[in-house]
């Protein structure tokens, strides 16, 4: 029950719009490389009580005391402060994708209450929920239209105002996901597909409770980077001219070749050695300047080496790992829930030693996760903490839980406290929507 009265008596909400999480089940960093993921939503999310005035602001307040209310102005220029990435920041980047779509010097003034069920910082895109909750609000707030698509886009680009420069799966999922099936994401162009996941098993959530912010560290920053380099490294040994190319997938699409093809070719151009500034500058024939305005982001100047093999060699290996995992779930073969969970197990080998985004909490979970009877499981999200997701027999699910309560949260007094909301099952829930209240 969420109470607006306690905001503003004059006013009870107009309507209520919510935005859900999701989990990866697999395709993990490889979206802002071009490459289909394919995530479902889960059942929490981001739900905001909006009512409409003409107060010429926009007043943004959170049923959780820990995170403070804010006002803005509806007629100044949104500013977003990278450098302090708190909760309201990331509400108005979803309102300033949306006042520059529309080009809108004036929005309507608006009070919000935002209520979540998403844990934070958890992988689980509590944060791309925020943005496209926001996002959907000032739209109809607004009184203005969108498709579901063009919806997506604008908050996957918006979320960049606060300086992660992700690829687009977590907001596209929020509006797209429909309550049943998970779906494969794909981009440019932006399209959704139904996977049907199969019958025998559950997918389980677990957090490590290892909290991690992206916009706050830069370690997903330094992968984007990396893949750019690498792109640009293998682009140029290739012959291909390395300054239009800017993702992974590009590389592959120049060439017309395979998956397998691009794995041997990372194999054979890009040598296991971390590159330094200086062989990458001189390699693609840019100067220092240019290397830290051209291929570097704000928070990732500092870095000294780049480690281009194996980050590109996760990218066209997960690439690959997505579409087996598609084509087992629509041929349904007997062995589909391994041959699932075997896909998952060597998607987090890769997260943790080719890409190094795990973190030795969510390595020791994943582990009591495949000796408590999943057949599958793997960091989802991010990483460097956050959750993992596991696939479970049917069967097996209560007998899971048990086991992993036992050997991962009570031992810990703090885990044991978060368990709660830390270790559940999660079966594929509905996107993004609008309630009106009459």
């Amino acid at each position: 029950g969420l109470d607006i009265s306690d905001t503003n008596s004059k006013e009870s909400p107009l309507f209520y719009a919510c935005a859900p999480g999701r989990v990866n089940l697999i395709g993990e960093h490889i979206d802002y490389c071009g490459y289909s993921v394919l995530p479902m939503a889960i059942e929490q999310n981001i739900l905001a009580a909006v009512s409409v005035n003409n107060s010429g602001t926009i007043t943004l307040a959170n049923t959780n005391p820990q995170y403070k209310d804010f006002t803005v102005s509806c007629s100044e220029d949104i500013g977003i402060d990278r450098e302090n990435p708190t909760w309201h920041y990331y509400f108005l980047c979803g309102v300033k994708g949306i006042q520059e779509k529309f080009g809108m010097a004036q929005l309507a003034g608006m009070s919000c209450v935002v209520d979540g069920t998403i844990p934070p910082s958890s992988g689980l895109s509590s944060s791309s929920a925020l943005v496209c909750c926001a996002g959907l609000v000032t739209v109809e707030a607004n009184q203005k239209s969108l498709s579901k698509v063009a919806l997506a886009e604008i908050c996957a680009k918006s979320e960049r105002y606060i300086g992660t420069e992700g690829g687009g799966m977590d907001q596209s999922i929020s509006f797209l996901a429909e309550r049943g099936t998970a779906k494969l994401i794909e981009f440019q162009p932006l399209r959704a597909t139904d996977v049907k996941l199969p019958d025998g098993a559950v997918f389980v959530i677990s957090n490590c409770c290892v909290e991690m912010n992206k916009a706050a560290s830069s370690h997903f920053n330094i992968r984007v980077v990396e893949c750019r380099i690498a792109t640009k490294m293998l682009a140029q040994t290739l012959g291909l001219g390395s300054s239009r190319l800017l993702k992974l997938v590009q590389v592959q699409t120049e060439l017309d070749a395979s998956l397998e093809e691009m794995l041997a070719l990372v194999d054979e151009l890009l040598h296991p050695e971390p590159y330094s500034r200086e062989e990458i500058c001189k390699e693609l024939g840019v100067t220092s300047e240019q290397f830290s305005s051209e291929l570097l982001s704000a928070n990732t100047q500092h870095v000294k080496l780049f480690k281009l093999h194996q980050r590109a060699k996760h990218v066209y290996g997960e690439a690959a790992r997505v579409l087996q995992f598609k084509s087992a779930c629509d041929s349904e073969p007997a062995e589909s829930v391994r041959l699932l969970g075997d896909l998952m197990n060597q998607s987090h080998a890769s997260c943790r030693d080719l890409y190094e985004c795990s973190c030795p909490e969510l390595d020791r979970l994943v582990d009591i996760c495949l000796k408590s009877g999943a057949v599958g499981s793997r960091l989802t999200g991010a990483g460097w903490g956050g959750c993992a997701v596991s696939m479970v027999p049917g069967e097996k699910v209560e007998s899971f839980l048990q086991a992993v309560s036992k050997a991962f949260y009570l031992p810990d007094p703090r885990r044991a406290a978060m368990e709660k909301q830390s270790l559940f099952v999660s079966k594929p829930g509905g996107g993004a929507a609008i309630f009106l209240t009459e």
